[in-house]
């Protein structure tokens, strides 16, 4: 069912495309929401110059968008695959454009398979190489292991050994989970040592097939304080070697004196989420396929079927819609820390109380609460310890 054309002000622009080029994970971590990792399931690149076609002849796009090769293990397709991708991508900016708009592409791995073939690969493609690592050996083989049982620390090394030996830069996202709370030092240490210098910290969250968290409640929050405390004071003794994405973006809205009043996670069409099969969604790329009895399922369509206006004008996205509004509306009403989140994450308050209508979560305190409080806290103590900090 369509209704009335919605008021697109507040949509996109497009800034983010994540595309499932395939559902396969090679890895079994313990914290992964992906439902289908066994199995093979590929993005036909037949579906990519349609895919773009949506994307161009939406009112949604800008002159500039990143398409991440995300949700699974992007690199159990081979090289060939996003050779071709990169073709149809160029020839789809060119038919849709004119060459006007810049697509860069980017790859999210866990690091097992890369190898001098893949860095060619990167490098030829232009790819952006973002890692997934926990940090050392015992923190990281926790978690992160093969279907066997075999840790994948190991492998994983190999992968970012064979990035620094060709040269190719890499920024890392890594998981943190009750097993890192004691450690920050050895976490710390290992991002500076292995010349890991942009790293974001995920909390570990509930979130799909993953429906607890060991991040949860006031000792874990009050440890994690800890952790990004003594993190920080680690990297300001040695002229901040390693750059963490949660302190870096709170600096940057205090250095330009900049609040948030919505982010790209609840704008309709800041992030434009595909899966193998075509279907695609908005808002947090993990909602993408996700069913629940309030909702039905969080995709808006197949792009076989559907562009992105009309998409607009479903009853569903409607619904989505003005939850998620709402749900903003009540962080921005209930929360002192709005101005640097901009609403929070839907999926989120989604997985934590059933609906995109409400606001705070365990994992909004994580990624924005304690950060923020933890530079605020340092900043008042004395000012920083030279011209070199961030701040």
């Amino acid at each position: 069912m369509t209704t009335a054309s919605p008021d697109i002000s507040r949509f996109g622009p497009i800034g983010l495309v994540v595309v499932q080029s395939t559902s396969l994970c090679n890895l079994d971590c313990s914290y992964c929401y992906l439902p289908d990792r066994k199995s093979r399931k590929i993005f036909d690149l037949e579906l990519l110059p349609l895919l773009m076609q949506r994307i161009f002849e939406s009112p949604f796009f800008g002159e500039e968008l990143s398409l991440v090769w995300h949700a699974g293990e992007p690199l159990t397709l081979p090289c060939s695959y996003y050779d071709r991708a990169t073709q149809l991508i160029n020839e789809a900016v060119e038919k849709w454009t004119n060459g006007t708009v810049h697509v860069e592409q980017h790859v999210q791995t866990n690091a097992t398979l890369i190898n001098d073939a893949w860095c060619e690969c990167f490098r030829r493609n232009q790819i952006i190489v973002g890692i997934s690592v926990d940090g050392p050996k015992d923190i990281h083989d926790a978690n992160r292991c093969f279907r066997n049982g075999e840790g994948s620390h190991v492998h994983s090394m190999r992968g970012i050994e064979a990035l620094k030996r060709n040269k190719i830069p890499f920024h890392a996202i890594a998981v943190v989970t009750a097993t890192a709370m004691d450690h920050p030092s050895e976490m710390y240490q290992f991002f500076r040592d292995n010349e890991i210098h942009s790293i974001g910290f995920n909390v570990e969250e509930q979130e799909g097939e993953h429906t607890s968290s060991s991040m949860q409640g006031y000792e874990r929050e009050e440890q994690y304080r800890q952790f990004l405390q003594t993190f920080w004071q680690l990297s300001e003794q040695d002229g901040f070697p390693v750059v963490l994405r949660e302190f870096d973006q709170v600096i940057s809205l205090i250095r330009e004196n900049r609040r948030l009043n919505q982010n790209e996670l609840n704008r309709p069409y800041s992030i434009l989420s595909v899966d193998w099969q075509g279907n695609f969604s908005t808002f947090d790329p993990e909602l993408l396929s996700v069913s629940s009895k309030l909702y039905g399922t969080f995709d808006l369509g197949s792009i076989r079927k559907l562009s992105l206006m009309e998409a607009a004008k479903t009853e569903r996205f409607q619904t989505l819609w003005k939850d998620m509004l709402s749900g903003v509306q009540r962080c921005e009403k209930e929360c002192n820390y709005f101005g640097f989140c901009g609403g929070g994450m839907g999926s989120n308050k989604f997985w934590e109380h059933g609906s995109l209508n409400c606001s705070e979560t365990n994992a909004c305190r994580f990624n924005n609460k304690i950060p923020v409080d933890v530079l605020l806290d340092r900043f008042k103590s004395s000012p920083p310890i030279d011209n070199e900090t961030p701040f």
